[in-house]
């Protein structure tokens, strides 16, 4: 196991900072912190500059890299809490149909790579998925697919070209690529804790495309939530490193009694915890990163790095705050987008005790 990074990873890192430090200000963050947020301008660089694609397996014109790298883009875009959708669009919505769509379908993904479309894919229901309550079912007719029943938290759904949807075929889980803009689907914005755009989804006999087989589908599924989770905890891990920063900068400049208030003892203790827990969080993406990246099971330890971003995500966030005192629920302060933002990636796809349930299940069955 070789934790040195790549030198693609610590190119991508520098020329994500790069465009980031440019377009996310603290001003822009201000203006986007509104229902939908979605930073278009930020999402031009990333596909100008090359980041979108770079990734991306060379069957679609990708870079050609993989975890590790994709790892590096997903951090620096948690320091900057960055309003956009490469996790979903790129990560888990185009590395699927590279691998796994026919090629009409891996065009979606060579777009998606160039900026051209956003896809995105519905998971909320899936993550503990269970056969005898399906959210979804899909049918065979007219020589195509139909799909019936209702998804939540569907990340970007009002700009997604196509959608991963899960789908119950007979009692088996199958993916299906669906156009948002077809009659038949209806949706409706949601408000969740740092105003991403997500959106409540109704299917109704709406037309469908398998991705795969039904036969593979139980892979396909594994395999777009794997990189969902490992992707949640990876951008979680640049969130926290950022928010601890800003704490220790602020323990270091504000005083009280005139001392600095990293000088107590009981500021610095929790300071040292959140230093610990950013850096087991580190260690958890990173084993989860290579893992995938050798093609190695990853299973076990991609459930790690999801529990230790939703697990230590709760406490580093709520230090951040109560060190910040007062500032620290101003909505106008940086530091409510961090708390925000941590707080949403500790519960997509699952809490702490999901995952914690998932790796109690791998243990006592190992493959």
């Amino acid at each position: 196991m070789d934790f040195t990074q790549t030198e693609a990873q610590n190119d991508l890192a520098r020329l994500t900072a790069e465009v980031t430090g440019k377009l996310v200000t603290a001003d822009r963050l201000r203006e986007l912190d509104k229902a939908g947020r979605f930073d278009e301008a930020l999402w031009s660089a990333l596909a100008e500059t090359g980041v979108l694609a770079a990734a991306l397996p060379e069957s679609v014109d990708g870079g050609d890299f993989g975890a590790l790298e994709q790892s590096s883009i997903l951090r620096e875009l948690g320091k900057s809490v960055a309003a956009v959708p490469y996790l979903w669009s790129i990560v888990v919505g185009a590395g699927a149909l590279a691998k796994f769509g026919a090629e009409a379908q891996r065009e979606w993904a060579r777009q998606a790579g160039a900026g051209g479309v956003i896809l995105t894919a519905a998971l909320a229901e899936e993550h503990n998925w269970e056969p005898a309550k399906p959210t979804t079912v899909a049918r065979e007719a007219g020589g195509g697919w139909r799909l019936t029943g209702t998804k939540t938290t569907v990340p970007y759904a009002d700009r997604a070209a196509r959608i991963l949807v899960p789908a119950t075929v007979s009692g088996r889980p199958a993916v299906f690529l669906v156009d948002p803009a077809d009659a038949s689907v209806q949706s409706t914005a949601q408000h969740v804790v740092d105003w991403s755009a997500e959106f409540a989804l109704e299917f109704t006999d709406t037309p469908a495309e398998l991705v795969g087989t039904v036969e593979s589908g139980a892979e396909i599924l594994d395999w777009i939530l794997t990189r969902a989770w490992f992707g949640l905890a990876a951008q979680q891990l640049g969130t926290l490193e950022k928010s601890l920063d800003l704490v220790a900068e602020y323990a270091r400049e504000r005083e009280q009694f005139g001392k600095a208030i990293g000088s107590f003892q009981a500021v610095a203790q929790r300071l040292a915890d959140a230093y610990i827990d950013v850096q087991g969080l580190r260690l958890a993406v990173t084993q989860a990163a290579w893992r995938l990246a050798e093609d190695l099971p990853a299973a076990e330890a991609v459930h790690t790095a999801k529990f230790w971003a939703a697990d230590a995500g709760h406490r580093v966030a709520h230090t951040v705050v109560h060190v910040h005192g007062g500032v620290g629920i101003d909505r106008d302060h940086i530091v409510h987008n961090y708390f925000t933002a941590a707080k949403h990636n500790e519960f997509a796809l699952g809490a702490g005790t999901d995952h914690l349930r998932a790796i109690g299940a791998l243990l006592a069955n190992p493959a």
